[in-house]
């Protein structure tokens, strides 16, 4: 078939795929290698530090200079009665995966009681009286540390009375050479992380909300269309707060507004923070998979095709979630053809050995022998994928990817969570597990906050949170552009060195470990 032929090689989506992995094959990489990928996270890192190298960071908690305001780019306010708006504490505008969480951890914190508390949905409310028996296309893999997060909020109940799944190992592998590592918890009995459907994960979220009415209103079919920013200093005539204008007529105030409206995040752009960005020139191709035979089904597996990593992530016995990372045009050709070659395309992508060559075989060989004798107890077994049978029906879609980071996650009276504030590459498994870092952070400093009496829209406490969630969000960004760059390619001499680093570190059970541990947070 020949477009089996041209897919031979791609990249899709994994899930441990990162900050170390990435570090540990750095030293493995050509100068040229190096230096493209340097230019490109230094547009990412420099853009972001740009804004912070004018000394914003050494805030008074007693007072805030109109000149410090001014130089996060505020928007001076439009003149307007506040009397007749009504005001809340906090509202979050967004009511995904990562908006909700944000609406009942804020509801849930013994010290934000009594605080007013609004989220913003612009679409329907999502009630799932019934799992449906299909299951849906688009899934995260939770990782425990997101996991424990949903626990607290009583979300995670209600997910496991629903359907998710739950996997103890991963196995990622080269489709270059037979360079492969595994990760997987000691004896197999702690679960790495967790595949859910996205569309369970919110109907979990929107059923907690509604036992949380006293603390937290909802509006669904809310779409937000303008929002108007306070000035800098108090003018007489001024708001104070920041005004949501809907589409409805309506008009609310907010002390704090929580931008989680996505990666064309409407609170971002209209409060004029920059935002980093590029395309991948990939589309990421995702489907509900039918099994050849019924299986434990409890191992994540990933493979680095020359085009574009392709996962596949356990749903239940017989069934799995396809992510495949590709060109947009061979996206749309696999979107085209019919099942049974659909079928044969993702059964040759994970079995072919195609891009291998007799070279790269042998070196790995032989340095995979000197390792085992240094080293005789360690490395793990490779492990086959189970084949494919089918699909689910209209279960194919695809949607195209690429990263963004905000140069500013705040201002004043204004924070970005989740997509709105970063997008990453799915190989990594780790969109959602960064935005609900973001909920449990900002949570705790609002709690804080709350806890002293401060104003919750305040400066300080917001700069702090922007500073720690940058410190863990950018480099497991540029870790993961690292890895979708490292893997997009053939030629040999890269080929042969991220073999040796893969090698090496699939031998190194520590740092395996903290490997996973980093994923984990």
């Amino acid at each position: 078939m020949l477009l089996i032929g041209h897919i031979q090689g791609e990249t899709v989506f994994g899930k441990y795929s990162d900050l170390r992995v990435g570090l540990v094959l750095l030293f493995i990489v050509n100068a040229d290698f190096i230096r493209h990928w340097e230019d490109r996270m230094h547009k990412l890192i420099k853009a972001t530090l740009a804004l912070k190298s004018t000394g914003r960071y050494f805030i008074s908690d007693k007072s805030l200079s109109a000149a410090k305001i001014i130089r996060r780019g505020l928007v001076s306010a439009d003149h307007g009665d506040s009397s007749k708006n009504e005001v809340f504490d906090v509202i979050i505008s967004g009511g995904g995966m990562v908006g909700s969480a944000m609406a009942c951890s804020l509801g849930m914190d013994p010290n934000l009681a009594g605080k007013k508390i609004l989220l913003l949905e612009a679409g329907n409310k999502k009630v799932m009286d019934k799992v449906p028996e299909s299951y849906n296309t688009r899934v995260s893999s939770i990782s425990p540390a997101s996991a424990t997060l949903l626990s607290g909020l009583g979300v995670w109940e209600h997910i496991t009375k629903m359907r998710y799944k739950p996997y103890n190992k991963m196995q990622v592998w080269d489709a270059c050479s037979d360079a492969l590592i595994t990760f997987d918890k000691e004896n197999l009995q702690d679960e790495m992380a967790y595949i859910v459907e996205n569309n369970i994960i919110v109907a979990a979220l929107t059923k907690q909300l509604d036992a949380l009415s006293d603390n937290v209103q909802v509006k669904y079919r809310s779409r937000v269309v303008k929002y108007t920013w306070p000035m800098s200093h108090h003018a007489v005539d001024s708001i104070p707060w920041v005004q949501v204008t809907l589409a409805s007529g309506d008009t609310l105030q907010a002390k704090l507004l929580i931008g989680a409206d996505g990666p064309n995040s409407m609170v971002r752009r209209e409060s004029g923070i920059p935002t980093v960005k590029w395309n991948y020139d990939q589309s990421a191709v995702v489907a509900v998979l039918h099994l050849s035979e019924p299986t434990e089904n409890n191992v994540a597996w990933q493979r680095f095709l020359p085009t574009g990593p392709i996962a596949m992530l356990p749903l239940s016995d017989t069934e799995s979630s396809l992510v495949w990372s590709i060109s947009h045009h061979l996206a749309k050709e696999l979107l085209e053809i019919d099942e049974e070659s659909f079928v044969d395309a993702i059964n040759s992508a994970f079995w072919s050995n195609d891009n291998q060559s007799e070279l790269i075989d042998t070196a790995g060989s032989v340095f995979r022998s000197t390792l085992s004798a240094l080293m005789p107890s360690a490395g793990s077994p490779r492990q086959l994928p189970p084949s494919v049978a089918g699909i689910g029906p209209k279960s194919r879609v695809m949607f195209p990817l690429g990263m963004g980071h905000a140069t500013e996650y705040i201002r004043h009276r204004v924070a970005l969570i989740g997509d709105a504030a970063h997008r990453v590459h799915p190989l990594a498994g780790q969109g959602a597990n960064l935005g609900f870092g973001d909920v449990a952070h900002l949570t705790e400093l609002l709690s804080q906050a709350a806890f002293s009496g401060k104003d919750l829209g305040a400066i300080q406490h917001l700069l702090e949170y922007e500073t720690e969630r940058q410190r863990h969000n950018l480099p497991m960004m540029a870790a993961i552009d690292f890895m979708k760059r490292l893997y997009s390619t053939n030629v040999a001499p890269i080929v042969l060195l991220r073999t040796f680093g893969l090698q090496a570190t699939n031998m190194l059970p520590a740092l395996k470990e903290q490997i996973m541990a980093f994923a984990s947070k």
